[in-house]
């Protein structure tokens, strides 16, 4: 029989997921070149994401981050080696060898396997773990994938908000379980842990604690899995961040409206920076012809008289 009140529990658990999850329509243009990144994305890569939900405004406030949610970048079927973890990702997803494939968890739906097109448009930034070998990457892409189908940890999402909070305002009863271990219960995660517990799994440092002994000897420690955070990875050393604004400076070629001399004179020696003669100058124009300001100078400097100019070599 249905315990009555464990349905109506749920029916406002449910409808309370639903508005921290809702997401507007995005009328914001989108800042990545999602073609670039999609392009130049390598298995084992970190994505963050600059949520739009309601629970993105909630984990701003307490990150003061704009990144909100990460994920993990596998690649393509054909990009996982061990043939069992191939066919694990496929129980979950029904992937086409085609697509690029993305492992994440999110709230009302725990860890799940997805298309990286479902964020096209969004803001995106990729932080690519440093020296990471294919090997390692393989371990923690698998690690990832085991993780499938767990729940969402959401009593570790409210633990992590209070833990912002002074300690001492917080009765002991409220107080958090991020640092409990509860060894045999059944796995729930975070985005963010998820992935530190996958990067972990090889060793592979994102914000570690080190410490230097008396005897001046420099150690490493690992941090809890269960405070990492988004932002994390964009502030860690230990990854590289790869941004494709959609208007980048390689694509607007700024260098080309510099006012280059096209008629072929140069410097050869420190120090020459005066033309006496301009009348032969050619500058590279704003749109690249040439044809404008063909005989325009810097005015900078006045142009020196006949009698001030001492050919090389020449004694005064």
């Amino acid at each position: 029989m249905l315990n009555p009140f464990r349905a109506i529990r749920d029916f406002f658990w449910h409808r309370f997921v639903h508005w921290l999850t809702y997401e507007g329509s995005n009328k914001q243009a989108p800042l990545s070149d999602f073609e670039r990144l999609r392009y130049e994305l390598r298995p084992g890569d970190v994505l963050l994401v600059e949520g739009r939900s309601n629970v993105s405004d909630i984990i701003k406030s307490i990150t003061q981050s704009i990144w909100t949610h990460s994920l993990l970048y596998i690649g393509r079927l054909h990009d996982i080696d061990d043939l069992e973890t191939r066919a694990q990702i496929q129980k979950f997803f029904d992937a086409t060898p085609e697509d690029q494939l993305i492992i994440e968890s999110l709230l009302g739906q725990g860890t799940v396997a997805d298309e990286l097109s479902k964020y096209k448009g969004e803001h995106l930034r990729i932080c690519r773990p440093k020296g990471l070998t294919r090997q390692d990457a393989q371990r923690v892409i698998g690690y990832a994938i085991r993780q499938l189908g767990t729940d969402y940890n959401v009593r570790q999402l409210m633990d992590l908000a209070r833990f912002m909070f002074p300690y001492w305002y917080i009765p002991k009863r409220w107080r958090s379980t991020l640092f409990e271990h509860n060894a045999g219960r059944p796995t729930k995660t975070v985005c963010s842990s998820m992935m530190a517990e996958a990067f972990a799994s090889v060793h592979f440092p994102i914000q570690p604690v080190l410490h230097r002994d008396e005897n001046g000897e420099l150690k490493m420690y690992g941090r809890n899995t269960k405070l990492i955070t988004p932002p994390d990875f964009d502030y860690s050393p230990y990854f590289d961040v790869i941004k494709y604004p959609m208007l980048d400076f390689d694509e607007l070629a700024v260098y080309r409206k510099l006012p280059w001399d096209r008629s072929g004179v140069h410097c050869d020696e420190i120090g020459d920076r005066m033309v006496t003669d301009s009348s032969g100058l050619e500058l590279v124009s704003q749109t690249g012809n040439g044809n404008e300001d063909a005989n325009t100078v810097d005015d900078a400097e006045p142009e020196p008289d006949d009698a001030d100019l001492v050919p090389r070599g020449s004694a005064q």
